[in-house]
């Protein structure tokens, strides 16, 4: 935190007010007073710091703006544990460095509950710049994301086919196919799946992991329609992970650009696993590398949008990997 000059200003102005607090106006005139100044700056600063290290290790324990309430709650506990302790070490070393004798007992007491105001006054100081920080990056953040949803609307409108158009062909292709072919049956089923999730998940921005693997599954099915068993996926999501959020579309499109970059063939079939990380926090989806030679250098443009689009999502990083014959990439989920 870029605060020094808060520190230095702020730290004497505390314990001028932490003067007056204990002996008064008369205090600034009372002999000792440059001691008692200086016991001051010293509460202050320890407090001040202590605290400040607090609010630190709260920020990368409780980094979401879901666990704000947690947050708070273990930072003020924290907060006021430490004031305790560190006034009452202040007590026993203040007549030791400064010759000034602070009482036990209830002196002991009110001394804690003046040296509240400080560290009720830091708490406020930081969790205010802490706030409009956040504020205004979700603010950048949700304004870059809806230029970018906008620009992809206006990239879909130029391209896509009337979807009532859509849904009448599946439905009369249905129709003709003979009713004996189940296969065909569940082929355009998926196909509609497909073609149905994309439609609706284009105006959100994430949607949830369940939605999105059963859109994999269709996916997946569709191709392996195609490559049999020349295509392996396996899945293995845990439960818990289900609930969390993906930007949509994200891993079906690494699972297609494993299928677009990779032979796929009885002698080298292609093996795509999707998982979630122990503690749910990121989804893998990893394949065997085989590129085809034939294939064009890769723009890779698919991925690099998926990073952007992550990079307003999330403040964890979409991670791609590539060792010992493993193509891997880790999607961030969101909660």
């Amino acid at each position: 935190m870029n605060d020094k000059w808060i520190r230095l200003i702020g730290i004497p102005c505390a314990a001028l007010l932490m003067l007056s607090a204990y002996d008064g106006w008369a205090g600034y005139t009372a002999p000792g007073v440059e001691r008692r100044f200086l016991g001051g700056v010293l509460s202050g600063f320890t407090l001040w710091e202590g605290n400040r290290l607090i609010f630190i290790a709260m920020r990368r324990w409780f980094p979401r703006y879901q666990q704000t309430a947690r947050r708070l709650v273990v930072q003020t506990l924290a907060s006021v544990a430490f004031t305790f302790a560190n006034t009452a070490f202040l007590h026993g070393i203040y007549p030791l460095l400064l010759g000034i004798p602070l009482g036990t007992g209830d002196a002991l007491l009110v001394s804690f509950l003046l040296n509240l105001v400080p560290t009720l006054f830091v708490t406020s100081l930081y969790e205010s710049a802490y706030f409009f920080r956040h504020w205004k990056e979700n603010l950048l953040r949700s304004e870059a994301l809806a230029r970018a949803n906008l620009q992809s609307e206006l990239d879909l409108l130029r391209s896509q086919l009337d979807p009532h158009f859509m849904f009448n062909s599946l439905n009369t292709l249905a129709a003709v196919i003979e009713g004996d072919n189940e296969l065909a049956h569940t082929y355009l089923e998926q196909l509609a799946d497909v073609y149905r999730y994309v439609l609706l998940s284009r105006h959100q921005d994430t949607v949830p992991l369940a939605e999105e693997m059963a859109f994999v599954q269709a996916y997946v099915f569709l191709n392996k329609t195609r490559f049999r068993d020349d295509l392996q996926v396996e899945q293995d999501i845990a439960p818990a992970a289900y609930a969390t959020r993906v930007a949509p579309l994200s891993v079906q499109l690494l699972v297609e650009n494993a299928l677009k970059h990779n032979v796929v063939s009885p002698e080298r079939p292609l093996c795509v696993r999707v998982f979630t990380e122990e503690g749910n926090e990121y989804v893998r989806v990893q394949n065997n590398v085989q590129l085809r030679t034939t294939l064009s250098s890769s723009t890779r443009v698919g991925l690099r949008n998926l990073i952007s689009r992550y990079q307003l999502l999330s403040a964890a990083p979409v991670e791609v990997l590539r060792e010992d014959g493993l193509f891997t990439v880790r999607v961030p989920l969101l909660p």
